[in-house]
């Protein structure tokens, strides 16, 4: 199978699977490495849009209809990570990714595409015995989520929730102009 064939291949098998599908399966599949198909998919997502890497496989993202987001800015311990993931999807979110603002980096943000707790436990048992950190700890705690939820009012009890357990943070001067929130 030639390289573009197996691409094709590759992008159907994402657009039909209803779960994320890892390297390692498609590497099988195709009898290649599995850094040929993260080389494979680096190029399809360059020309592809609405495919995600997360930390159970790649996904291809379904139109959602008419999808609600917002980012909320946070700031807590890591011990206090499945808590906030818990959070949002409890109350009808979807954690699509996790991003930090780092004054030498930049914005650092990684797909995630969180819906359930089991979803969340995955990604917390990815981390155990283990030398990698939270994106969150970079910050010192400080990150950003952008989540989803079906409409405006999810979105609103989803930060109601997140604010009473202390998880939220400030907004900053230029974050809020950014964003286009007025002072209050």
């Amino acid at each position: 199978m030639k390289t573009k064939e197996r691409r094709d291949a590759i992008i159907e098998i994402l657009k039909k699977s209803e779960v994320p599908v890892p390297a390692k399966s498609l590497a099988s599949r195709f009898n290649v490495s599995r850094q040929a198909i993260v080389q494979d998919l680096t190029v399809i997502r360059a020309y592809t849009s609405g495919i995600a890497s997360t930390p159970k496989g790649y996904v291809m993202i379904k139109d959602q209809g008419h999808a609600f987001q917002k980012e909320f800015k946070m700031y807590h311990e890591s011990d206090q990570t499945e808590q906030e993931l818990f959070l949002i999807v409890d109350h009808g979110g979807k954690v699509k990714n996790v991003s930090i603002s780092h004054r030498v980096y930049g914005r650092i943000s990684v797909d995630l595409d969180i819906r359930s707790r089991q979803d969340a436990r995955d990604f917390m048992e990815a981390f155990q015995g283990s030398k990698s950190k939270y994106l969150g700890e970079v910050t010192s705690g400080y990150h950003y989520h952008l989540v989803e939820a079906d409409n405006e009012q999810r979105l609103k009890l989803i930060e109601q929730k997140l604010m009473e357990a202390g998880l939220l943070a400030p907004l900053s001067p230029w974050e809020k102009e950014e964003s286009g929130m007025e002072e209050a």
